[in-house]
């Protein structure tokens, strides 16, 4: 017949538990005794692992199990950005308006008659300014840029594949057995 396991509940997993955990077996952490495909060997993983058959039982339960994802996220270096500085020069022209001054001569004729004696000892100084550039530079903060990180989620798709274990009842001769479908639930979907 087919799987006729899968129609009982978690209820009938739970009979014959204390029974296996009774019996001696140091391995692993649960109590099992696990046939894979059509081949009836015992694999013991548990603290008290029950691997024994017996052939005249009133009742008794088989475990099963599935294997599930455990997704960890790990942070790697993904690169790195770099803010640095480059000096460029460039020649500049700037017209700079200048003042100075200038002695203007002028001779105006005279025809009148003088009294004073003529010398070379007389001189008058007229100091003459001018305005003379002087360059000085200075800095300026023209721009400021910064850097700054944020934290984007995404979402990637992560496949694999994953076992379970079905239960199979097989049946020789003529066995009568009846499903009890009580407090049912699909234990191959949860």
């Amino acid at each position: 017949m087919g799987n006729i396991f899968d129609m009982f509940g978690d209820d009938s997993q739970n009979t014959n538990n204390q029974d296996s955990k009774n019996n001696s077996g140091t391995q692993g952490n649960n109590a099992s005794s696990s046939t894979q495909g059509n081949n009836a060997s015992s694999s013991t993983q548990g603290t008290n692992a029950s691997s024994s058959t017996q052939d005249n039982q009133t009742n008794g339960s088989l475990e099963l199990h599935k294997e599930e994802l455990d997704i960890t996220k790990n942070k790697v270096d993904a690169g790195e950005v770099v803010l640095s500085k480059d000096v460029v020069e460039e020649q500049k022209t700037v017209e700079v308006p200048v003042m100075h001054e200038e002695v203007v001569i002028k001779r105006t004729p005279v025809n009148e008659r003088s009294n004073a004696t003529i010398s070379s000892e007389e001189t008058i100084h007229i100091p003459v300014s001018q305005e003379q550039v002087q360059v000085n530079k200075y800095t300026v903060t023209t721009e400021e840029v910064s850097a700054s990180k944020r934290q984007v989620e995404e979402t990637q798709q992560v496949q694999e594949t994953l076992r379970r274990e079905t239960a199979n009842v097989n049946t020789t001769g003529s066995v009568d057995f009846v499903s009890d479908t009580t407090g049912f639930e699909d234990i191959n979907n949860s």
